[in-house]
């Protein structure tokens, strides 16, 4: 097996998104101070003790915002792994069976896909009600038509080599060939959609939570906190600068780095969540 060398490029990607990461687990979120602590006067700038100033209570924003990017990555990351393991079944099966069931998985798909994102999220906050669970459903439903679309098409060109063709004319089951022959041939193409799906899933989760259909306070989350920070844009810009930055910075680190996988795993094929 070769091995996976990527681009300096999808290196820092790779790097910046840990920087982003590590920060957020929970021993240095306390390192950094209690993010429900009032340390200091209501909205103070940046300075010595807040390093990203005070909000409207005065606590600390950089402890938030760390809750905020743990928040945020974790239901997102949560929500592309739903997604990966439906978009493989369902692709897989649609791909290599064909037939009805391709014609059933498609047309689905394609509704689902004829919305635009932030209307799909908002239809499945307004039925199960603002919170996590709308946030999840909502990226999922989001981020799963194109990444279903082709994990399929993968599949329809894995399907017609003739190792799966060896393998159904040796007898083998349905599960044995999607399982042994299938799958493994369209994991790089999972693997390369899933960094996009994540990065359209912390765009879904800020924009639904944004609204006050996502995340809700007290608990921080990106959009949570750009939320907030919106009703002091003019006093206090910086409650909307350091969420915001960090927001950017994490889409644009998981492109980068999906952009490397991609050119390492599908060097000629089209794949884009956005």
């Amino acid at each position: 097996m070769k091995k996976l060398r990527l681009d300096p490029l999808s290196l820092a990607g790779l790097a910046c998104l840990l920087l982003l990461v590590l920060p957020a687990l929970g021993s240095l979120v306390d390192a950094a101070g209690d993010p429900d602590a009032i340390v200091g006067p209501r909205l103070q700038p940046p300075g010595p003790g807040w390093w990203l100033g005070t909000d409207n209570l005065g606590r600390s924003v950089l402890p938030r915002v760390m809750e905020g990017v743990g928040t945020t990555l974790l239901l997102s990351s949560a929500a592309v792994l739903v997604t990966a393991a439906l978009s493989a079944g369902f692709g897989v099966l649609a791909g290599y069976r064909g037939g009805y069931l391709n014609e059933l998985i498609m047309r689905v798909v394609e509704v689902l896909y004829s919305f635009p994102a932030i209307v799909l999220a908002v239809l499945v906050a307004a039925v199960a009600g603002p919170g996590q669970l709308a946030a999840l459903a909502s990226i999922v439903l989001v981020t799963i038509p194109l990444m279903t679309r082709l994990v399929r098409a993968a599949a329809v060109a894995v399907a017609g080599r003739d190792y799966v063709t060896a393998a159904v004319i040796s007898g083998a089951r349905l599960p044995r060939v999607l399982g042994r022959h299938v799958l493994p041939n369209v994991a790089g193409t999972i693997a390369v959609q899933g960094t996009y799906a994540l990065s359209v899933g912390i765009s879904v989760e800020g924009g639904l939570s944004f609204l006050g259909f996502g995340v809700q306070p007290p608990q921080a989350s990106l959009g949570v906190l750009i939320r907030q920070g919106g009703t002091y844009m003019m006093a206090a810009p910086w409650l909307i600068i350091g969420p915001g930055a960090v927001l950017v910075l994490a889409i644009l680190s998981i492109n980068v780095f999906g952009d490397g996988l991609r050119d390492r795993f599908e060097p000629r094929e089209t794949r884009s969540l956005v």
